[in-house]
């Protein structure tokens, strides 16, 4: 059965409107708008008007008439907030989908400034991650940062709690410890699990706003439904639809 995937759209912008004519034949695509725009959108999209389209989404969502959801261009915070409203949970777990600009994709996790500060939480990233690069056709492997090379210890407490925590994930997991490589991690692994949520935000923040990089959206993992968080500055929202489009599937075998 083909995959249907609810896309919030703020506005008929270009970026949406060449998303939709990227994914038309991919998967079966619906659009949650506010009122009054579903006319600019043409007649090969569906599109669903709301007065607050971001809560319609989530309601579709949770109510099974999509198979996933990307936020496209609705705003962050109160999508957000419906999400976790209606999933039960205080916060949101997010493994984000990066592109080196020389072309490299892996996921990167944590990418929230709250998340990802223990090791439960991060075997956790791994153990999610790595069936998500799989899914998604990402090189195999999860690659566990922390802050320095294995011939820095002791210089810094805190750089070798992160060397020992990453060292303890890897071997849970059946990861690597590259030590604060992440220039040789980057697309040699499907996954990349930082030390902790500031530095993952730092690195994707970095690669995406800095170094001509891309970010083409974020799965939340805490949900029990499939969700893509996105950002508005993106190009356009293709690579997040096909990753919602391949949880989807994984999910239905």
């Amino acid at each position: 059965m083909p995959i249907t995937v609810g896309l919030g759209a703020a506005s008929p912008d270009a970026k949406i409107l060449s998303t939709a004519r990227a994914v038309g034949r991919e998967v079966d695509l619906i659009l949650f708008s506010p009122p009054g725009t579903a006319g600019a959108f043409g007649d090969a999209v569906t599109v669903v008007e709301a007065v607050e389209p971001e809560i319609a989404l989530i309601e579709a969502l949770y109510a099974e008439r999509i198979d996933a959801a990307v936020r496209g261009t609705l705003p962050a915070s109160s999508t957000l907030k419906a999400l976790k409203q209606a999933a039960g949970v205080d916060h949101l777990e997010r493994i984000a989908l990066l592109e080196t600009s020389d072309g490299r994709l892996f996921l990167l996790a944590p990418v929230g400034v709250d998340e990802g500060w223990t090791v439960e939480e991060k075997v956790r990233f791994v153990r999610v991650g790595r069936n998500i690069a799989r899914n998604f056709g990402l090189a195999e492997g999860v690659a566990v940062l922390s802050g320095g090379r294995l011939g820095d210890l002791g210089r810094h407490s805190v750089v070798d709690r992160t060397m020992a925590d990453a060292e303890l994930v890897a071997r849970l997991t059946g990861a690597e410890h590259a030590e604060i490589l992440i220039e040789e991690a980057a697309g040699r692994y499907g996954m990349v699990v930082a030390p902790d949520g500031i530095s993952g935000n730092l690195i994707f923040r970095t690669l995406t706003f800095l170094g001509g990089g891309a970010g083409h959206g974020a799965p939340v993992v805490n949900i029990g439904r499939i969700f893509v968080d996105t950002s508005r500055a993106s190009a356009d929202y293709t690579n997040a639809i096909m990753l919602a489009k391949s949880l989807a599937q994984s999910e239905s075998l």
